[in-house]
């Protein structure tokens, strides 16, 4: 089978294309490379376009049939979608419109699309459903909504299905690919974290301790890369099956405060992990943990890989391999 993955020079990307390629499928890779790194990819086709360009995104997927199209191509930085709002619209819903519209010339029907947790915006109950009240805080969750809107209007066409996947903190590296999370200029937690240690125990941030939260700072749900990688198969079978379109929340259903975060980075590495607290960041929610059960149930999934030790031990291995590589 053959597969397009859009941002597939990315963290969650080139896993999706990593695990595709281990069932023998042919993954493609879409991506603009402003974030993406091509050492992350192995022997795959690679377009290089960006998914604002309408002319050349037309030229290039002319007459490209798909079994399904993976759509990881976003600017996701919660922070910067404040300073920058226009550009994470613009990139974010004009790119995905314009993918759509190629795929629906070309006669591509199933598109699975990486969304996120950041459409509910502060949680009005302990554990979030799908059914959940969307009012995202931030630009960059927003733009996630009106992707989802959109996908829904297109669903009138018969011939197009989707699944919008809301994430809520990827995490985790797989290790016999030699794939983990690389940013220029990191914000997730967990890599933040291991690169201090990594960088002679630089001192980090944490964002507010005055949280309603057990010990004041924010809760999060992790989920490791690679179960995430596999519901997003698991979702394009259940759409080639069904012929309709769903939505998800994958998460590991148990949160996470940012000091226990540490802690559980401390005994992995046996380091120990400097930090100083910073008043709360713009659009963060006390506490982000996810009900999946639907996930579970409709498309057989389990995350078997996100025990927390396992996600930070993953990662530590990961980023401990760049360090060697330097």
């Amino acid at each position: 089978m053959n597969f397009l993955v859009t941002g597939g020079a990315g963290y969650i990307g080139s896993h999706m294309v990593s695990f595709l390629q281990n069932l023998n499928f042919n993954p493609v890779v879409l991506d603009n490379f402003s974030t993406g790194r091509k050492r992350l990819l192995k022997n795959c086709e690679i377009l290089n376009v960006d998914l604002k360009d309408k002319e050349k995104l037309s030229y290039i997927l002319k007459d490209r049939k798909f079994d399904a199209v993976f759509h990881f191509a976003a600017k996701s930085i919660v922070s910067e979608s404040y300073i920058m709002p226009d550009s994470y619209f613009n990139n974010n819903l004009d790119g995905t419109m314009n993918l759509v519209e190629e795929m629906k010339k070309n006669k591509n029907e199933i598109l699975v699309f990486s969304s996120s947790a950041a459409v509910y915006g502060n949680p009005q109950a302990k554990i979030i459903k799908e059914e959940h009240p969307k009012s995202p805080i931030s630009p960059y969750g927003k733009s996630k909504l009106l992707c989802e809107e959109f996908l829904a209007s297109e669903q009138s066409n018969e011939n197009f299905n989707y699944c919008s996947l809301r994430y809520f903190n990827a995490a985790g590296a797989d290790n016999l690919a030699g794939i983990g999370e690389y940013r220029n200029k990191e914000s997730h937690l967990i890599p933040l974290v291991l690169n201090s240690i990594i960088k002679n125990n630089e001192s980090i941030d944490i964002y507010g301790n005055d949280y309603d939260t057990s010990d004041g700072t924010c809760v999060r749900d992790f989920i490791h890369v690679c179960d995430l990688v596999e519901a997003h198969f698991n979702v394009f079978k259940k759409i080639r099956n069904d012929k309709k379109s769903f939505t998800f929340n994958l998460a590991n259903e148990k949160g996470y405060s940012v000091l226990e975060i540490i802690k559980v980075c401390e005994k992995i590495t046996k380091k120990k992990v400097k930090y100083s607290f910073n008043k709360r960041r713009q659009g963060d929610p006390a506490t982000l943990v996810a009900d999946c059960q639907k996930a579970r149930k409709e498309i057989f999934w389990s995350p078997s890989k996100s025990n927390i030790e396992n996600i930070v031990g993953t990662a530590w291995k990961w980023h401990a391999s760049l360090k060697l590589k330097k």
